[in-house]
């Protein structure tokens, strides 16, 4: 049994937590008042001397208006802010009486743990870099079942405190997940172009989909599915399923900190910036139909789900948000129904009227891949004479009294 502390027991660092402590002793510090009946939430100065291993959990957030929520393409690119690891690491070396393994979690652009973290750790301390693949409404379950761990080293290779990290990770896994193990740049890079790459791959998904409204015809769900299943030269299906775009705390703000990294390098061309661009037409496309579809029937709209994925509550990086920004810009009126969004801001808790809905979340195929089969319970009545836009494409044509419009199918 391995002493572990947590420093940032938030959103995702405390489910993590949770999980060691399974098999560990877990200790979590927070700035913000956190409970837990698995991990011993303790103050700082206790967990850095009592702990082992030290894992750094803690945010690493854009400006405010970067999360994706609303357009941000036309804006100064920027890098992400790094004050609170900077504040983890100066926790670490104040009280630390002892050489500590320390294992920052966080998403860093490229180069960031050479150029700010190192230089400002003790040396006596052991560093590695292990960014998790992990998202909100299934932290518990993707910390388990990776699909990579990445191990950052100074030179890319192994050494005796990554191998250890390794042996700590077996005890807890519940698939076999390779090990990528890289220079402290190199997993850096790993994990942010994978998040871009996820947000690309939904860029391009969704641009058929607009194709398709466009020439009619066409179903986007036959030429995705085709693609899909073409493994010899495009890779597998996870994420090409057109409908709402690539949203949360991670994918889009990835894509705008790369947009900086582009500048701040001279690479020559920002390719980050036309898949956010992209992004943010794509929504102005679907806002767009709502309002024709609103404007021929005489109904209110509705966005049904504003947080940015089911069962979850956090609205950072909402393509809900996103596509009513443009509803607003069009000049019409939004509301959203969403029992769990943090921002309750034109959240309504029933609808008393035929209204046309956004059928924005959908659970299954969100949460499909860890087994979860269970389909989106409607959050509010919706009363007959109701035209439900389904950009999922799975909800039934016939319901009762619904029009249901998949959007993304217009096959005669």
């Amino acid at each position: 049994m391995s002493k572990i502390g947590f420093v940032g027991i938030g959103k995702l660092g405390l489910a993590c937590a949770e999980v060691f402590a399974e098999k560990h002793e877990v200790r979590g510090y927070d700035i913000y008042p956190r409970t837990s009946d698995f991990v011993k939430v303790c103050g700082i100065e206790e967990l850095v001397q009592e702990s082992e291993w030290i894992f750094i959990a803690v945010p690493t957030p854009h400006a405010e208006g970067y999360d994706g929520s609303v357009p941000s393409s036309h804006m100064e690119p920027k890098d992400f802010n790094y004050d609170a690891v900077r504040i983890a690491l100066n926790y670490i070396n104040t009280y630390a009486r002892s050489s500590k393994k320390v294992v920052l979690i966080s998403t860093a652009l490229p180069g960031s743990t050479r150029k700010h973290f190192i230089p400002q750790l003790d040396t006596q301390h052991q560093f590695l870099y292990n960014p998790y693949l992990i998202a909100m409404g299934s932290v518990k379950w993707d910390m388990v079942n990776p699909e990579m761990i990445m191990i950052g080293t100074e030179d890319g290779k192994w050494n005796g405190v990554a191998g250890e990290l390794k042996e700590l990770y077996n005890t807890i896994m519940q698939n076999n997940p390779r090990y990528e193990i890289g220079t402290w740049d190199e997993c850096e890079a790993i994990k942010i172009f994978y998040n871009t790459f996820i947000s690309t791959k939904i860029g391009l998904a969704n641009m058929i989909q607009d194709f398709a409204m466009k020439i009619g015809n066409i179903n986007v769900d036959v030429v995705t599915d085709a693609l899909a299943h073409s493994t010899m030269r495009i890779m597998g299906p996870k994420y090409m399923t057109a409908g709402m775009g690539d949203a949360g705390a991670c994918h889009p703000r990835d894509n705008i900190a790369l947009r900086w990294l582009a500048e701040e390098y001279d690479v020559g061309y920002d390719f980050f910036d036309t898949v956010m661009h992209a992004r943010e037409i794509q929504a102005k496309n679907l806002a767009e139909f709502l309002v024709i579809e609103s404007t021929k029937s005489k109904l209110p709209i509705v966005i049904h789900g504003k947080a940015y994925k089911p069962d979850v509550e956090y609205c950072i990086g909402s393509y809900s948000t996103l596509v009513g920004h443009y509803i607003n810009e069009c000049g019409f009126d939004v509301s959203y129904v969403d029992p769990l969004a943090d921002n309750q801001d034109q959240v309504v808790d029933a609808v008393n009227t035929p209204a046309v809905f956004l059928w924005a979340h959908n659970r299954k195929i969100t949460y499909e891949y860890t087994g979860d089969q269970l389909d989106t319970q409607p959050y509010c009545s919706i009363l007959p004479g109701s035209i439900i836009v389904d950009p999922w494409r799975k909800l039934p044509v016939d319901l009762p009294g619904i029009k249901v419009v998949h959007y993304g199918n217009t096959r005669k």
